[in-house]
């Protein structure tokens, strides 16, 4: 086993995904805003894990996960924080929380452990974007736009690393929807993904250094299709989604 820092590990995904890398024995370093959230993983094995509060969006982000991933050797860095909401009104503050979580703070948070990777001699990156990052989606702008970015970044840094011969591997998640706390509970969604099974699809993708994983396979399909529709059909399209 190895050691990982998770960062976004206090609900959903992050504490699922973080559970399962304790159960099996990894070093884990569990980093959220609310820690409170994180002592029931501390006393799965307290030996083994390690619990830091760090919130993406504040300016001394950056320095906080590069005191975490410095303490010893780090095998991954897996990031999951981020926040998504339905705009359809385009509320301000919702895109600019969105864009300064899911860019700005996703950007710090990559390029540190990027950088800390490429000192240490190689590592491995893992993050969770969306499905929504495939199309533009009306319902949830920001959000669509900012996984999109987050994919591509993610692209750019795996081709980096092999132009550099950095030995840095690059993992993206993209899930469609899963019950959590992100979904708007007033809102009925299709095809809703149950939380364990969809992070042990995340573990075990992220161990085997997968390069890209949707989560689950009818996403995959799902995606296809987006895929291949033509623009000018796809903006006259009613599609509603979030996650």
């Amino acid at each position: 086993m190895g050691r990982i820092v998770i960062v976004g590990a206090s609900t959903g995904i992050g504490y699922q995904t973080a559970k399962l890398f304790i159960l099996e024995g990894w070093k884990t370093v569990v980093a959220a805003r609310r820690t409170e959230n994180l002592q029931p993983l501390k006393q799965l094995n307290p030996q083994n894990v390690e619990i830091a509060m760090l919130d993406i969006t504040n300016d001394n982000a950056s320095q906080k996960l590069l005191e975490l991933l410095n303490r010893e050797k780090t095998d991954i860095y897996f990031h999951v924080a981020g926040i998504g909401k339905h705009n359809r009104n385009l509320n301000n503050d919702i895109e600019q929380n969105t864009l300064k979580t899911n860019g700005l703070g996703f950007v710090n948070c990559i390029d540190t452990a990027y950088n800390f990777f490429k000192n240490q001699g190689g590592g491995h990156i893992a993050a969770i974007t969306s499905i929504a990052g495939t199309k533009g989606l009306g319902a949830a702008p920001s959000y669509s736009a900012t996984k999109r970015m987050q994919s591509t970044y993610l692209q750019c840094l795996a081709q980096l690393s092999n132009m550099e011969n950095n030995n840095i591997k690059i993992t993206d998640i993209r899930p469609g929807f899963i019950k959590t706390n992100l979904l708007d509970s007033k809102r009925n969604y299709p095809l809703v993904l149950n939380l364990e099974k969809a992070s042990k699809q995340i573990f075990e993708a992220v161990k085997k250094q997968k390069r890209i994983k949707i989560i689950d396979w009818k996403y995959a399909i799902i995606v296809f299709l987006w895929k291949i529709i033509p623009r000018q059909i796809w903006e006259k399209l009613k599609i509603d989604v979030n996650n």
